[in-house]
């Protein structure tokens, strides 16, 4: 069974009573100047968002540049015929 406000009220005392009294008081002010605070944050978030977006895809893009051209490299180093005497001592012109 849920407490009752009243049983809550009488067991809090005097000062619980000057407590419930203020908060009834300051919620509505704190909710009144703590709206516009939330909206101005909710929109800077997404004005950030929109933002990223743009920055994310052009990462993207880049990362995907970056494996296509290692993909390349792979494939080409693949088709290269190794150097013949590489485990040699060089013959210094002679």
């Amino acid at each position: 069974m849920a407490p009752k406000i009243t049983d809550l009220i009488e067991d809090a005392g005097t000062p619980g009573i000057i407590a419930g009294i203020g908060a009834a008081i300051l919620i509505p002010v704190v909710a009144g100047v703590g709206k516009p605070v939330a909206k101005s944050l909710i929109k800077g978030g997404i004005v950030l968002f929109e933002k990223s977006k743009g920055a994310f895809a052009e990462m993207g893009e880049t990362w995907e540049d970056m494996v296509a051209e290692a993909r390349a490299e792979l494939a080409e180093a693949k088709h290269l015929p190794e150097i013949a005497g590489s485990d040699t001592a060089p013959d210094n012109g002679a």
